[in-house]
């Protein structure tokens, strides 16, 4: 007699699937491509072509009721919060927003990316090891991001700090917790005075530019950002430009030195590192689950999705799709040339600061390797971060 096969099980909560959602991903992709987890009332899509096509359709995969399962339901269509919106609205918030990620200043960041990573590791040259991520990659963006807005050299710790404590989970309330949420007002306070004295002495800044910026609306009239609109604009490009890279840098602490050719291709070559930083993108995803709320009936692979359910799409695991990268979608390999994942968002939701993202962890692997060629990651003593929609490490520590 042959042993009934074990249903396939996943959801976002379980932190001992977290570890390695990849096998669990796998059999949803090949047997459950639409899954439907009934204990917390949702649907998932796993496979990159279908990932992809409910990214590029806003209209049936909307963003407006949350993307954060624990948070999907309520109507947040009246909040002028970038991430909890669709289009046209959406289009005219996020024109706004792109101006602080222009070509042209994102460039400009070159140079002082590059001497921000000196001064966090050339203290460790000589050293037998420190934690990747807490000495380093958190560091990094919280520093990088803070120079673009304006805050002073002397101020960046403290709001790294607060920054931190924005992405606090507790163990029982999860991300809505009073550390995080105090944060958040202490956040949008400190924005809100910064912009009162540009206002009056207006510098090259991000601060200086959410004072300035104006916002057109359907029927084509011009107005100033609120106070308000201002501080939550500025709260978001704090956020978004922190949490991604740290993330990034994690798992290239973990990931390279489990695979050392690769680490040694990079260190005989830096040219190969912007391939590095796609493959780690595609290979391990910063934010693997992604939320959508569907407006009308969806029919996939002879499942029909009812309209008003909860969607989650999983871009952690189609970046592992053999549909698209092939049989060796689960080797880890740089020199891969990945023509697109979706790690990063695509279509109306395509992550804003992507280039800067990309810059910073180009910049943060090539200083990283001309200094330290090679390290092992204690991953007895690593620390692996967990939320529903994030995956990463808040501590790596390397020997060199």
């Amino acid at each position: 007699m042959v042993a009934p096969v074990e249903e396939t099980y996943w959801d976002p909560y379980n932190a001992e699937i977290d570890k390695n959602p990849h096998p669990v991903w796998q059999r949803l992709r090949d047997e459950s491509p639409v899954y439907r987890n009934e204990q917390y009332d949702f649907w998932a899509l796993s496979r990159f072509a279908d990932v992809q096509a409910a990214s590029n359709d806003p209209k049936t995969f909307s963003s407006s009721h949350g993307t954060v399962l624990e948070y999907m339901g309520t109507d947040y269509g009246e909040m002028e919060v970038l991430i909890f919106m669709d289009p046209p609205s959406h289009t005219a918030l996020r024109a706004l927003i792109s101006r602080a990620f222009t070509p042209k200043r994102t460039l400009e960041m070159d140079d002082r990316i590059r001497a921000i990573c000196g001064e966090l590791l050339d203290p460790l040259v000589g050293s037998g090891g420190f934690d990747y991520v807490t000495d380093f990659a958190q560091k990094l963006p919280s520093f990088v991001i803070s120079s673009m807005l304006g805050v002073p050299p002397s101020e960046r710790e403290m709001v790294r700090l607060k920054i931190d404590e924005i992405f606090h989970i507790d163990p029982q309330a999860g991300m809505m917790n009073e550390i995080s949420i105090n944060a958040r007002l202490w956040m949008a306070s400190y924005i809100i005075d910064a912009m009162n004295t540009r206002r009056k002495n207006p510098t090259d800044d991000l601060f200086t530019a959410l004072t300035q910026a104006e916002l057109t609306d359907s029927e084509g009239k011009t107005r100033k950002l609120t106070e308000n609109e201002a501080a939550d604009f500025g709260g978001l490009l704090v956020s978004a430009g922190t949490e991604t890279v740290a993330r990034l840098l994690g798992w290239a602490a973990v990931t390279l030195p489990s695979h050392p050719d690769q680490l040694q291709l990079m260190a005989d070559d830096a040219s190969v590192i912007p391939g590095a930083v796609e493959e780690l993108l595609r290979y391990e995803a910063p934010s693997p689950v992604q939320g959508r709320w569907v407006t009308r009936d969806v029919e996939l692979h002879g499942t029909v999705i009812p309209a008003e359910s909860k969607v989650l799409l999983l871009t952690g695991s189609a970046g592992r799709d053999e549909r698209q990268y092939g049989p060796n979608a689960n080797d880890f390999d740089i020199t891969r040339e990945v023509k697109q994942h979706v790690s990063l968002g695509i279509g109306s939701h395509y992550c804003l600061g992507a280039a800067l993202a990309r810059l910073e962890g180009r910049i943060a692997l090539e200083e990283t390797v001309r200094r330290f060629p090679m390290w092992d990651a204690d991953m007895s003593g690593a620390v692996q971060a967990h939320t529903s929609t994030v995956r990463g490490w808040s501590s790596v520590p390397i020997t060199l």
